[in-house]
Formats: structure tokens, sequence, C-alpha cells
């Protein structure tokens, strides 16, 4: 037994997260592709099997008010809200991110020049420029890219470190994400806030890869709007509805581009004219997806009593802890981390660049350590501190190396 493995199990008996493991359904398998998609927590089936069984297979039509159905989307966006450090009545849950970040995105432009709910604007009417994030995962890029054409705005990709020598009064909007879903690295989220609201501008954030993982602080650095998913660090379930987050200061003015009969003010009232809907629910568009909603929702519980901090201090004990057994296990110069040492600046995976890099992590999975491969040459390892043990970042680290020996 390595000194290495003593020490994972040492750590593993300190972990004052480690009975959380318990609520989910795992086996042998050393999961670290929470990243991609989080773990079933272990309650889900039998509540979603009640929302089948009871709500839609006895209750029918009267679940909608019976079983608060109908108030899913702003009910659940309260319990994510202290997870990405926002109060209540500014997220919405529904939708995909996709469609989120293209109802942020164009919102963030008409607010930025006094188009919306009837604001004046006209000294920012110049207003063209929409900056992207050039390291951004491909649909926010595409989404942005549309959402240039719609506005006439003209499109600028850049990396997160030039955006603030880069905003001008030309620039509406902002879009950025938390941290580079490749790497890991995190971006400076109240720095580049500050500066793009500096700038007359507003910032928009894609939290994909940060919530649950890691504090945000949406309200404490003034983040005007923000979306994420709910399948990765949050353990929604595959293809589980995204959210929108409207700070609440906007939420008058916030003029979405795709008003929907859930966002009227009277929804049913079925008039033609649309009257947009107090607050947040002004983000919601159509029906709501009720099956895979629910399952969120549950899904949730096992955040409760759980501290976004202790999250946060455990998941950098797991990344340094398996990038020291890497450095032990793994001859030198096989591997090179991606993923930034300094702790500000990393979220939580570790994305190492290999030769045959999708060789070797189709062989990891077949000896029971699941990442993944982006190409052309990247091996990621997302760490989920509420299931994740230090005996699985030694074990996944030992089985990388006895890969990789030559």
């Amino acid at each position: 037994m390595s000194d290495l493995h003593v020490r994972a199990k040492a750590l593993d008996a300190e972990d004052e997260l480690a009975l959380k493991r318990r609520e989910f359904v795992l086996d042998d398998t050393v999961y670290l592709d929470g990243n991609s998609l989080g773990a079933l927590p272990a309650h889900v089936p039998d509540r979603v099997a009640d929302v089948i069984t009871r709500q839609w297979g006895r209750l029918r039509i009267r679940s909608w008010d019976e079983s608060g159905w109908w108030t899913a989307p702003e009910r659940i966006g309260d319990r994510i809200a202290p997870l990405v450090g926002a109060a209540p009545g500014q997220i919405v849950v529904g939708d995909s991110t996709s469609v989120n970040v293209f109802k942020a995105l164009v919102a963030a432009v008409r607010l930025a020049r006094g188009e919306g709910g009837g604001g004046g604007g006209e000294a920012d009417a110049g207003r063209d420029e929409i900056i992207v994030d050039a390291t951004t995962f491909p649909t926010d890029g595409y989404i942005a890219r549309s959402a240039a054409r719609l506005t006439g705005c003209r499109l600028t990709p850049l990396t997160p470190a030039e955006v603030p020598a880069a905003l001008s009064p030309r620039t509406a909007a902002v879009l950025l994400n938390h941290a580079d879903y490749r790497t890991g690295r995190l971006h400076d989220l109240p720095g580049l806030t500050a500066a793009v609201r500096a700038a007359g501008a507003l910032a928009v954030w894609d939290l994909c890869h940060t919530a649950g993982a890691l504090p945000v602080g949406l309200d404490e650095h003034g983040v005007d709007l923000a979306v994420g998913c709910t399948y990765k660090y949050l353990n929604g379930g595959p293809g589980s509805p995204a959210y929108l987050y409207v700070r609440e200061e906007l939420q008058d003015r916030f003029d979405s581009p795709l008003p929907g009969w859930n966002s009227h003010a009277e929804p049913f009232g079925m008039r033609p004219e649309f009257e947009a809907a107090e607050g947040a629910l002004r983000g919601r568009v159509g029906t709501p997806d009720i099956l895979s909603m629910l399952a969120l929702e549950a899904a949730l519980d096992v955040w409760d009593g759980v501290s976004v901090d202790a999250v946060r201090a455990k998941s950098l004990a797991l990344t340094d802890f398996f990038l020291r057994c890497v450095e032990a296990y793994v001859p030198q110069g096989l591997v090179e981390s991606l993923t930034p040492a300094a702790h500000a600046e990393r979220g939580s995976q570790v994305a190492l660049r290999c030769e045959g890099a999708g060789e070797v992590m189709k062989r990891l999975i077949e000896r029971g350590v699941v990442g993944d491969f982006r190409a052309p040459d990247v091996l990621r390892f997302g760490f989920t501190p509420l299931y994740v043990s230090f005996v699985d970042a030694e074990r996944a680290a030992r089985v990388l190396a006895e890969i990789l020996e030559p």
C-alpha cells in the first residue's frame, strides 16, 4: 500500500462531506465525469415515480395546482439561488442552457440600449457590439453570433483577459464563461463584471461548469444576467432544465426575445397583446417540462445542510491531491497539466494533455476510471465534492500511470 493511498484514506476519514456519498447511486467505478453528467441521487427514482403514478396518473390536470406544477420554475429557482449566491426571486428554471443564453444576451443588448420596459436610452443607442468569450463552449459562440445578427451588433471574440482593455462606449453586452470547459481555468467573475458594468455594458455569465462546485456570488458581485445547466454539479439528470438569473434591479426592464404565454402577466387571459409578468417570471416561455423539472427538484435535496464553502474547500483539496498523485505516479514528460496551479484560477476539474488521449481515456474507462476526452489531446477529470473521495483520486492517478507506463 503506497504512502499516497494511506494519505487518501486519512483525508477521507477527516472529510466533513464524506457521508454525502451515501446519498448517490454509485458502484466501485471512480466517477470523474460529473462535470458532464452528475451521478443519480438515490432518492430521486421514488420521487419521480410519485410524480408519474400519483400526480400525473391519478390527479392528472389537478396537479398543476394541487401538486405545485405551475409554480415549479420559480420555486426550484429559489432552491438553486443560494448555491450561486442569489437572493430569492431572481432565478427561473426552464428551457435549455442554449435557449437561456439567447434570452439573456438579446435582453442584455436591449437593456444596454435602454429599449427594455419603455426605458429611454437615447445616450446608449450607439451600443452595437457584443463581446464573446473566444474560448467558450461552442454553442455559446453560435448563439452570440445569431444574437449579434438579430440585434445589428458586431461580434468581437476575445479571451476573458483581453476583455477589460477592449470595452468601449459601443459595447452593449459581454458573454463570458465562469470556467473554461477544456482546462477548468476559473475566470475572474468579480473583476470582469465590475469592468463591464463600469463601461456601461451588461455582463452575462455562463455558470455551467461552476454552479454546485464553488461559490459564485451573483448578487455580491453585481452580475446582471446569468445562465447555467443543472445536470453537471447539481446532479439534476440528463437534459434537466437550465436556469436564468435576472438581477432584481433589471427585472422591470428585462425584455425577453422569446415571450410566451407562460411569461405573460395573465397567462390564462389568452389576450393577443403581450404584457410581461412581474419579476424573474419574464424569463419563462412555454409550458414547463414537469417530469425533468421535478426530478431536478428532488435531486437538489442532497444540498440540504451543505455549505458551498465546504464544497469549494474539498474541491481544491481533491484536485491538489490528484495532481500530487499524478506527479508521483506518472513518469515525467508523459502528461502536462493544463489546470492552473493557483486556487483562485481553478475550477473543479483537472485537464491533462497527453499523446493518444482518446485511446488513453478509453482504457481508463475499461479499468473503472471514468473521465472524458476533448480533442485533440485532453483528458478531463471532473471532481464533484459531494461524492468523489480522496481514495478515488489516488486510484485514478495510479491507473493512469499504469496505462501510460512505457
